[in-house]
Protein backbone atom coordinates (compact mmCIF):
# COMPACT_ATOMS: atom_id res chain seq x y z
CA UNK A 1 0.00 0.00 0.00
CA UNK A 2 1.20 3.52 -0.82
CA UNK A 3 2.56 5.32 2.20
CA UNK A 4 1.04 8.62 3.31
CA UNK A 5 3.26 11.65 3.82
CA UNK A 6 2.91 13.13 7.29
CA UNK A 7 3.94 16.49 8.75
CA UNK A 8 4.20 17.02 12.51
CA UNK A 9 3.84 20.72 13.28
CA UNK A 10 5.12 21.64 16.72
CA UNK A 11 7.16 18.49 17.06
CA UNK A 12 9.45 19.50 19.90
CA UNK A 13 6.98 19.07 22.78
CA UNK A 14 6.18 15.87 24.62
CA UNK A 15 3.27 15.01 22.31
CA UNK A 16 5.41 15.83 19.27
CA UNK A 17 8.16 13.55 20.53
CA UNK A 18 5.61 10.78 21.06
CA UNK A 19 4.29 11.26 17.52
CA UNK A 20 7.81 10.90 16.15
CA UNK A 21 8.33 7.74 18.21
CA UNK A 22 5.17 6.14 16.86
CA UNK A 23 5.37 7.30 13.25
CA UNK A 24 9.03 6.37 12.71
CA UNK A 25 7.97 2.72 12.94
CA UNK A 26 4.58 3.10 11.22
CA UNK A 27 4.29 0.83 8.17
CA UNK A 28 2.05 3.20 6.19
CA UNK A 29 3.56 6.61 6.96
CA UNK A 30 6.54 8.66 5.89
CA UNK A 31 7.41 11.61 8.14
CA UNK A 32 8.16 14.36 5.65
CA UNK A 33 8.37 17.33 8.01
CA UNK A 34 8.91 17.95 11.73
CA UNK A 35 8.67 21.62 12.61
CA UNK A 36 9.94 23.68 15.52
CA UNK A 37 10.83 27.34 15.59
CA UNK A 38 13.06 26.78 18.64
CA UNK A 39 15.07 23.95 17.08
CA UNK A 40 14.93 24.69 13.35
CA UNK A 41 18.01 23.39 11.53
CA UNK A 42 18.87 20.88 14.27
CA UNK A 43 18.66 17.10 13.82
CA UNK A 44 15.87 15.51 15.85
CA UNK A 45 18.48 13.12 17.29
CA UNK A 46 20.30 16.11 18.75
CA UNK A 47 17.18 17.30 20.58
CA UNK A 48 15.83 13.80 21.32
CA UNK A 49 18.82 11.42 21.46
CA UNK A 50 16.54 8.36 21.29
CA UNK A 51 16.12 9.21 17.59
CA UNK A 52 19.85 9.51 16.87
CA UNK A 53 19.62 7.17 13.85
CA UNK A 54 16.96 9.29 12.13
CA UNK A 55 17.97 11.73 9.40
CA UNK A 56 15.04 14.06 10.11
CA UNK A 57 15.79 17.71 10.87
CA UNK A 58 13.55 20.30 12.51
CA UNK A 59 12.37 22.95 10.07
CA UNK A 60 10.54 26.28 10.20
CA UNK A 61 6.74 25.75 10.11
CA UNK A 62 6.08 27.11 6.62
CA UNK A 63 2.50 26.33 5.51
CA UNK A 64 3.30 26.50 1.79
CA UNK A 65 6.17 24.05 2.10
CA UNK A 66 4.18 21.70 4.32
CA UNK A 67 1.24 21.75 1.89
CA UNK A 68 3.56 20.49 -0.87
CA UNK A 69 5.04 17.76 1.33
CA UNK A 70 2.17 16.31 3.33
CA UNK A 71 -1.08 14.43 2.83
CA UNK A 72 -1.91 14.74 6.53
CA UNK A 73 -0.64 17.30 9.04
CA UNK A 74 -0.77 16.70 12.79
CA UNK A 75 -0.85 19.90 14.83
CA UNK A 76 0.88 19.55 18.19
CA UNK A 77 0.60 23.26 18.96
CA UNK A 78 -0.85 25.47 21.72
CA UNK A 79 -4.51 26.45 21.47
CA UNK A 80 -5.03 29.51 19.32
CA UNK A 81 -1.89 28.81 17.31
CA UNK A 82 -3.20 25.53 15.89
CA UNK A 83 -6.09 27.20 14.05
CA UNK A 84 -3.66 29.57 12.32
CA UNK A 85 -2.15 26.53 10.60
CA UNK A 86 -5.31 24.48 10.19
CA UNK A 87 -7.11 27.03 8.03
CA UNK A 88 -4.51 27.45 5.25
CA UNK A 89 -3.58 23.75 5.29
CA UNK A 90 -7.21 22.74 4.76
CA UNK A 91 -7.50 25.29 1.96
CA UNK A 92 -4.44 23.67 0.36
CA UNK A 93 -6.07 20.23 0.47
CA UNK A 94 -4.12 18.82 3.42
CA UNK A 95 -6.12 16.82 5.94
CA UNK A 96 -5.56 18.01 9.52
CA UNK A 97 -5.50 16.25 12.87
CA UNK A 98 -5.37 18.76 15.72
CA UNK A 99 -4.12 17.70 19.16
CA UNK A 100 -4.83 21.13 20.64
CA UNK A 101 -8.17 22.38 21.95
CA UNK A 102 -9.03 24.69 19.05
CA UNK A 103 -11.70 22.51 17.41
CA UNK A 104 -12.97 20.29 20.23
CA UNK A 105 -15.75 22.59 21.41
CA UNK A 106 -18.75 23.15 19.14
CA UNK A 107 -19.71 26.48 20.72
CA UNK A 108 -17.35 29.40 20.03
CA UNK A 109 -18.75 31.30 23.04
CA UNK A 110 -17.80 28.43 25.37
CA UNK A 111 -14.31 28.39 23.84
CA UNK A 112 -13.99 32.11 24.53
CA UNK A 113 -15.20 31.63 28.13
CA UNK A 114 -12.66 28.93 28.97
CA UNK A 115 -9.71 29.98 26.80
CA UNK A 116 -10.07 33.77 27.28
CA UNK A 117 -9.91 34.62 23.58
CA UNK A 118 -12.19 34.69 20.59
CA UNK A 119 -12.20 31.53 18.55
CA UNK A 120 -9.79 32.01 15.62
CA UNK A 121 -11.80 29.94 13.10
CA UNK A 122 -15.43 29.49 14.24
CA UNK A 123 -16.50 28.62 10.70
CA UNK A 124 -14.75 25.24 11.06
CA UNK A 125 -16.37 24.13 14.32
CA UNK A 126 -19.32 22.41 12.68
CA UNK A 127 -17.05 20.52 10.30
CA UNK A 128 -14.50 19.34 12.86
CA UNK A 129 -15.01 15.73 13.96
CA UNK A 130 -14.30 14.86 17.59
CA UNK A 131 -11.48 12.34 17.35
CA UNK A 132 -12.63 9.65 19.77
CA UNK A 133 -12.60 6.57 17.50
CA UNK A 134 -14.64 4.38 19.83
CA UNK A 135 -17.50 6.88 19.47
CA UNK A 136 -17.04 8.63 16.11
CA UNK A 137 -15.19 6.13 13.91
CA UNK A 138 -17.60 6.46 10.98
CA UNK A 139 -17.33 10.26 10.98
CA UNK A 140 -13.55 10.26 11.32
CA UNK A 141 -12.93 8.21 8.17
CA UNK A 142 -13.92 10.88 5.58
CA UNK A 143 -13.05 13.91 7.73
CA UNK A 144 -10.84 16.76 6.60
CA UNK A 145 -10.42 18.06 10.15
CA UNK A 146 -10.23 15.89 13.27
CA UNK A 147 -10.08 17.40 16.76
CA UNK A 148 -8.40 14.93 19.08
CA UNK A 149 -9.87 14.81 22.60
CA UNK A 150 -7.91 16.01 25.58
CA UNK A 151 -6.14 13.46 27.75
CA UNK A 152 -8.37 13.96 30.79
CA UNK A 153 -11.59 13.80 28.73
CA UNK A 154 -10.49 10.55 27.09
CA UNK A 155 -9.99 8.92 30.49
CA UNK A 156 -13.40 10.13 31.69
CA UNK A 157 -15.51 9.71 28.55
CA UNK A 158 -14.65 6.16 27.55
CA UNK A 159 -15.91 4.57 30.78
CA UNK A 160 -19.01 6.79 30.97
CA UNK A 161 -20.31 6.93 27.39
CA UNK A 162 -21.63 3.34 27.10
CA UNK A 163 -23.52 3.71 30.37
CA UNK A 164 -25.07 7.01 29.26
CA UNK A 165 -26.02 5.66 25.83
CA UNK A 166 -27.71 2.71 27.56
CA UNK A 167 -29.56 5.10 29.90
CA UNK A 168 -28.10 3.42 32.98
CA UNK A 169 -26.70 6.35 34.93
CA UNK A 170 -27.80 9.76 36.11
CA UNK A 171 -26.08 12.35 33.84
CA UNK A 172 -26.47 15.14 36.38
CA UNK A 173 -24.62 13.60 39.30
CA UNK A 174 -21.11 12.54 38.21
CA UNK A 175 -17.85 13.14 40.05
CA UNK A 176 -14.51 12.48 38.37
CA UNK A 177 -11.27 12.64 40.34
CA UNK A 178 -8.42 12.52 37.81
CA UNK A 179 -4.69 12.28 38.52
CA UNK A 180 -2.15 13.16 35.84
CA UNK A 181 1.58 12.85 35.40
CA UNK A 182 3.68 15.99 34.94
CA UNK A 183 4.06 15.61 31.17
CA UNK A 184 0.40 16.57 30.93
CA UNK A 185 1.46 20.16 31.57
CA UNK A 186 3.70 20.21 28.49
CA UNK A 187 7.44 20.56 27.98
CA UNK A 188 8.16 23.80 29.77
CA UNK A 189 10.24 25.12 32.64
CA UNK A 190 7.69 26.69 34.97
CA UNK A 191 8.09 26.67 38.74
CA UNK A 192 5.12 24.41 39.63
CA UNK A 193 6.48 21.66 37.35
CA UNK A 194 10.10 21.58 38.49
CA UNK A 195 11.20 18.32 40.13
CA UNK A 196 11.60 19.81 43.59
CA UNK A 197 8.09 21.27 43.42
CA UNK A 198 6.33 18.14 42.06
CA UNK A 199 8.21 15.37 43.82
CA UNK A 200 6.67 14.15 47.10
CA UNK A 201 3.58 16.22 46.26
CA UNK A 202 0.03 15.55 45.11
CA UNK A 203 -2.29 18.48 44.66
CA UNK A 204 -5.61 19.36 43.00
CA UNK A 205 -5.96 22.38 40.74
CA UNK A 206 -8.65 24.17 38.70
CA UNK A 207 -11.30 22.17 40.55
CA UNK A 208 -14.25 24.25 39.27
CA UNK A 209 -12.99 25.69 35.99
CA UNK A 210 -10.59 23.34 34.22
CA UNK A 211 -10.53 23.88 30.45
CA UNK A 212 -11.39 20.24 29.81
CA UNK A 213 -14.66 20.52 31.76
CA UNK A 214 -16.85 21.89 28.92
CA UNK A 215 -15.39 19.33 26.52
CA UNK A 216 -16.33 16.49 28.85
CA UNK A 217 -19.84 17.85 29.44
CA UNK A 218 -20.36 18.47 25.72
CA UNK A 219 -19.65 14.84 24.84
CA UNK A 220 -21.52 13.38 27.81
CA UNK A 221 -24.57 15.49 26.94
CA UNK A 222 -24.43 14.35 23.31
CA UNK A 223 -24.65 10.74 24.49
CA UNK A 224 -27.28 11.25 27.15
CA UNK A 225 -30.91 10.73 26.28
CA UNK A 226 -32.08 12.68 29.31
CA UNK A 227 -30.73 16.19 28.96
CA UNK A 228 -27.53 18.04 29.69
CA UNK A 229 -24.87 16.22 31.65
CA UNK A 230 -23.14 17.91 34.58
CA UNK A 231 -19.94 16.76 36.23
CA UNK A 232 -17.61 17.75 39.02
CA UNK A 233 -14.21 17.33 37.41
CA UNK A 234 -11.35 17.45 39.93
CA UNK A 235 -7.88 17.18 38.34
CA UNK A 236 -4.70 16.51 40.34
CA UNK A 237 -1.00 16.73 39.55
CA UNK A 238 0.98 13.72 40.77
CA UNK A 239 4.75 13.07 40.74
CA UNK A 240 4.99 10.62 37.83
CA UNK A 241 6.15 11.31 34.29
CA UNK A 242 3.18 9.98 32.36
CA UNK A 243 -0.20 8.39 32.89
CA UNK A 244 -3.69 9.42 34.01
CA UNK A 245 -5.99 7.63 36.39
CA UNK A 246 -9.62 8.73 36.74
CA UNK A 247 -11.87 7.50 39.54
CA UNK A 248 -15.45 8.32 38.58
CA UNK A 249 -18.41 8.08 40.94
CA UNK A 250 -21.93 7.99 39.54
CA UNK A 251 -25.42 6.63 40.27
CA UNK A 252 -27.30 3.85 38.53
CA UNK A 253 -30.86 4.77 37.63
CA UNK A 254 -33.58 3.04 39.62
CA UNK A 255 -34.47 0.48 36.98
CA UNK A 256 -30.84 -0.55 36.31
CA UNK A 257 -29.05 -3.39 38.03
CA UNK A 258 -25.39 -3.79 38.89
CA UNK A 259 -25.31 -7.04 36.90
CA UNK A 260 -26.03 -5.06 33.70
CA UNK A 261 -22.83 -3.01 33.94
CA UNK A 262 -20.46 -5.67 32.68
CA UNK A 263 -22.79 -6.63 29.83
CA UNK A 264 -23.04 -2.99 28.75
CA UNK A 265 -19.27 -2.54 28.66
CA UNK A 266 -18.79 -5.82 26.82
CA UNK A 267 -21.33 -4.86 24.16
CA UNK A 268 -19.68 -1.46 23.65
CA UNK A 269 -16.01 -2.43 23.77
CA UNK A 270 -15.57 -6.16 23.23
CA UNK A 271 -14.29 -5.56 19.68
CA UNK A 272 -12.32 -2.38 20.47
CA UNK A 273 -8.56 -2.99 20.14
CA UNK A 274 -7.56 -0.26 22.59
CA UNK A 275 -10.03 -0.76 25.43
CA UNK A 276 -9.09 -3.34 28.06
CA UNK A 277 -12.04 -4.32 30.24
CA UNK A 278 -11.20 -5.51 33.74
CA UNK A 279 -14.78 -6.10 34.82
CA UNK A 280 -15.84 -5.93 38.44
CA UNK A 281 -12.81 -7.93 39.55
CA UNK A 282 -10.09 -5.37 38.82
CA UNK A 283 -9.25 -1.68 38.95
CA UNK A 284 -7.11 0.19 36.44
CA UNK A 285 -3.41 0.90 36.99
CA UNK A 286 -1.30 3.36 35.00
CA UNK A 287 1.66 0.97 35.32
CA UNK A 288 -0.11 -1.38 32.91
CA UNK A 289 -0.77 1.12 30.10
CA UNK A 290 2.19 3.51 29.81
CA UNK A 291 3.65 3.68 26.29
CA UNK A 292 0.50 2.01 24.93
CA UNK A 293 -2.68 3.31 23.31
CA UNK A 294 -4.85 1.31 25.71
CA UNK A 295 -7.58 2.56 28.03
CA UNK A 296 -7.92 0.16 30.94
CA UNK A 297 -11.37 0.20 32.57
CA UNK A 298 -12.55 -1.51 35.74
CA UNK A 299 -15.44 -0.87 38.09
CA UNK A 300 -16.98 -1.67 41.46
CA UNK A 301 -20.56 -1.30 42.61
CA UNK A 302 -21.01 -0.15 46.20
CA UNK A 303 -24.31 -1.63 47.36
CA UNK A 304 -24.12 0.29 50.63
CA UNK A 305 -24.25 3.71 48.94
CA UNK A 306 -25.81 2.44 45.68
CA UNK A 307 -23.08 4.14 43.67
CA UNK A 308 -21.01 2.90 40.78
CA UNK A 309 -17.25 3.53 40.96
CA UNK A 310 -15.41 3.47 37.63
CA UNK A 311 -11.63 3.14 37.36
CA UNK A 312 -9.95 4.30 34.14
CA UNK A 313 -6.26 4.58 33.18
CA UNK A 314 -4.56 5.87 30.02
CA UNK A 315 -1.15 7.16 29.01
CA UNK A 316 -1.71 10.89 28.63
CA UNK A 317 0.85 11.15 25.81
CA UNK A 318 -0.36 8.11 23.86
CA UNK A 319 -4.10 7.39 24.10
CA UNK A 320 -4.44 10.91 25.50
CA UNK A 321 -2.65 12.61 22.60
CA UNK A 322 -0.26 11.17 19.99
CA UNK A 323 -1.53 7.59 19.94
CA UNK A 324 -5.13 8.72 19.59
CA UNK A 325 -4.06 11.00 16.72
CA UNK A 326 -2.41 8.05 14.98
CA UNK A 327 -5.46 5.87 15.62
CA UNK A 328 -7.58 8.54 13.90
CA UNK A 329 -4.98 8.81 11.14
CA UNK A 330 -5.17 5.08 10.49
CA UNK A 331 -8.95 5.32 10.12
CA UNK A 332 -8.61 8.29 7.76
CA UNK A 333 -6.01 6.43 5.64
CA UNK A 334 -8.13 3.28 5.50
CA UNK A 335 -5.47 1.04 7.01
CA UNK A 336 -5.67 -1.32 9.97
CA UNK A 337 -6.57 0.79 13.00
CA UNK A 338 -3.84 -0.73 15.15
CA UNK A 339 -1.04 0.05 12.66
CA UNK A 340 2.02 1.42 14.46
CA UNK A 341 0.28 1.21 17.83
CA UNK A 342 0.28 -1.18 20.76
Amino acid sequence: MKKNNIAIIGASGYSGEELIRILLRHPYCNIRAVTSRSYKGRAIGEVFPRFAESELTFTEPDVNVIAEQADIAVLALPHGVAADFAVPLLEAGVRVIDISADFRLKDAAVYEQYYSREHPAPELLDEAVYGLPERYRIDIKPARLVACPGCYPTSVLLPLLPLLVAGMINPQNIIANSLSGVTGAGRKTELPFLFAECNESMRPYAVTSHRHLPEIEQELSASSGSGKAQINFIPHLIPVNRGIHSTIVTELKNDCKAADIGRTFKKAYEQEPFVRLLGSSGLADTKHITYTNINEIGYAYDGRTERLILSSAIDNLTKGAAGQAVQCMNIMMGVEETSGLC
